[in-house]
């Protein structure tokens, strides 16, 4: 896994790590921002993603059977 700092390219992963993070803000993590437009949990994560000041790990996902595994499956 690698280390990253800007904002997922898949909606899903933005919205998995802006909730992750939001969970943390609830539970008393403080603010990455100085001066978060919005006092709610979720912007200030989502507002941290954008601006890249927070980081995260995305796991590597394992890789489908290749066109020689599913040939030889098939017969």
């Amino acid at each position: 896994m690698t280390v990253q700092n800007r904002p997922p390219e898949s909606k899903f992963a933005y919205v998995v790590v802006a909730a992750r993070r939001a969970r943390q803000l609830m539970m008393g993590a403080a603010p990455l921002i100085a001066n978060p437009r919005s006092p709610k949990q979720t912007r200030i994560a989502m507002e941290e993603l954008q601006n890249s000041v927070l980081e995260f790990d995305l796991p590597v996902l394992a890789q489908g059977p290749s066109e020689e595994e599913l040939k030889r499956r098939k017969g």
